[in-house]
């Protein structure tokens, strides 16, 4: 899950709403402009019923898990499925970056994946999105009419499209019927 202005509000909305028996990792990018990643996943934790925590080096991907990008990092999928942080160039002017993300985790899942790009005022996340529909991903925007800020999931519909498009209330649903056995 990829978000911005207004994302910690589209977060805990969607965590409240997630099945706890969802046995796929969640990930979540989230541009906060803070350093305090641990504060996130406090006020995340509060609503979700899944575990969350920060994503650490090389730490295991564990399903069930809500896994927080930690800030001034790219969060990266290796195969091994494990994570790994890089300080590599912005992307997008964000780093952590929602296409760095989505693109890594795509090729560590081969392409088994549902990619969420919600409420944002950069493109972050599009070309990421697009990436991960032509590697046979799944792509769930957030309607722009339903976002605090609509810039983020136009442009993710505008570069890529999405497979379903639909507004905050209905995203965690959508997951539940898609990861749910």
């Amino acid at each position: 899950m990829g978000c911005s202005a207004g994302g910690l509000t589209a977060l805990q909305h969607v965590l409240a709403e997630l099945d706890p028996d969802i046995p796929q990792p969640i990930l979540v990018c989230c541009h906060t402009g803070s350093a305090d990643v641990a504060l996130l996943c406090e006020l995340l934790a509060r609503h979700s019923r899944l575990p969350v925590e920060e994503a650490r080096e090389r730490a295991p991907v564990r399903g069930g898990v809500v896994h927080v990008a930690p800030s001034g990092y790219h969060l990266l999928v290796e195969p091994t499925l494990r994570f790994a942080l890089s300080v590599d160039d912005k992307v997008a002017y964000s780093r952590p970056s929602i296409d760095v993300m989505f693109e890594s985790a795509t090729d560590a899942f081969q392409g088994h994946l549902v990619a969420v790009l919600m409420t944002g005022a950069n493109a972050d996340g599009a070309e990421g999105l697009a990436y991960v529909r032509r590697h046979h991903g799944y792509a769930v925007v957030q309607d722009p009419a339903s976002a605090e800020a609509s810039a983020m999931p136009q442009a993710g519909l505008d570069i890529a499209g999405a497979d379903a498009c639909v507004p905050l209330n209905a995203i965690a649903g959508t997951l539940n019927r898609l990861c749910l056995p």
